[in-house]
C-alpha cells in the first residue's frame, strides 16, 4: 500500500519542467509506483561542470524504485573517468540499483560514432553504458526492428541425418529483426540534435536515444520521467511521442534551456 496519495498537484505538473533538487521532491511530491519509464544520464566522476551541482547516489536510486511503477524501467546512461585506469563508476551505480531492488534487465552500449577524443596508449574510447533497470518483470517492450541483409525464401539444411546427407527445405527469411543492444548515434550538432541552444549544457545525450527507450519501453500516454533533465531532451522525445513527461533539475539555468527547447519545438509543430 502506498504511503502517499496522487494529490491533483502532482497530475497538474505533469508535462513540466520543474527547478527542484530531484530527492527532495520525489520524497515530498511524488506518489509510490507513478512513473513507467525513467531514461537520465547523472553526473559522475567530475568529468562535466554541473555549475557545482552534485548528488547522491544512492538516495536517487532508492526514491526511483519507489516511483517507478511494477514493471517500469529506469535508463541510466553512464560512462566511466577514464584516467589512469576506469573509475568504474557506471559498476557501481549498477550494483546500487541491484541492491535496491532493481532487477539489471540488460547492460546496452551507446556507441558514439564520431569519438570526442583519442588515447595515447589504448585504443579509443567510444561508448558509454545504458544500464536498463527493471521493477519486476518489464511490462512493456515493443522491440525496435533494422532490415536484414537477406529475406525471401531460401533452402537451407534441415534435419542432417546419419548418412550426412544434408536435406534442405524453403525457409522464409524475415525482411527484419530485433536491433542488439549496442545502439550507435552520431554525436554533436546534427547528430545529437538540431536545437542549438541544447548545447548552452556541457552534456546532452543524443535525442534518438532517448526515443529509442522511449518507443521500447513504453505506449502512448505512459510517464515518462528525467530527475536531472538537463536540457530537457528525454521530454522532449517523450512529448513528441505523445507520452505524459516530467523534468526535474536543481539548476533554474538548465531549466530555463529545457523550457525553451521544448517552447521552440512546440511552435514549429502548430
Amino acid at each position: 500500500m502506498s504511503n502517499y496519495s496522487l494529490s491533483f498537484d502532482t497530475m497538474k505538473v505533469l508535462n513540466s519542467f520543474v527547478a527542484t533538487e530531484a530527492v527532495e521532491y520525489m520524497k515530498q511530491s511524488i506518489p509510490d509506483d507513478f512513473f513507467d519509464l525513467t531514461v537520465t544520464s547523472p553526473p559522475y566522476d567530475d568529468l562535466r561542470c554541473y555549475k557545482g551541482y552534485r548528488f547522491d547516489a544512492d538516495e536517487m536510486i532508492k526514491q526511483l524504485f519507489r516511483v517507478t511503477k511494477l514493471g517500469g524501467i529506469v535508463v541510466w546512461v553512464i560512462g566511466d573517468r577514464v584516467n589512469n585506469g576506469r573509475s568504474l563508476t557506471s559498476f557501481e551505480h549498477g550494483l546500487l540499483f541491484r541492491d535496491a531492488g532493481f532487477l539489471v534487465h540488460d547492460v546496452m552500449i551507446y556507441q558514439k560514432k564520431n569519438t570526442p577524443f583519442m588515447r595515447s596508449n589504448a585504443y579509443t574510447n567510444c561508448y558509454e553504458f545504458m544500464i536498463v533497470l527493471s521493477k519486476g518483470k518489464p511490462s512493456t517492450f515493443n522491440p525496435l526492428k533494422v532490415p536484414t541483409k537477406r529475406h525471401g525464401m531460401e533452402l537451407a539444411v534441415h534435419n542432417k541425418g546419419p548418412d550426412a546427407i544434408n536435406k534442405k527445405n524453403w525457409v522464409e527469411l524475415k525482411k527484419e529483426k530485433t536491433k542488439t543492444n549496442i545502439w550507435s548515434y552520431a554525436v554533436g550538432f546534427g547528430g545529437t540534435t538540431r536545437d542549438k541552444i541544447a548545447f548552452k549544457h556541457p552534456a546532452v545525450f543524443p535525442e534518438k536515444l532517448a526515443q529509442d527507450h522511449i518507443l521500447s519501453w513504453t505506449n502512448e500516454g505512459d510517464i515518462v520521467f528525467d530527475p536531472m533533465c538537463g536540457s530537457g531532451t528525454t521530454c522532449k522525445m517523450a512529448a513528441l511521442n505523445n507520452r505524459k513527461w516530467l523534468g526535474l533539475d536543481i539548476s533554474k539555468e538548465y531549466i530555463g534551456i529545457a523550457n525553451e527547447r521544448m517552447q521552440s519545438w512546440s511552435k514549429e509543430c502548430v
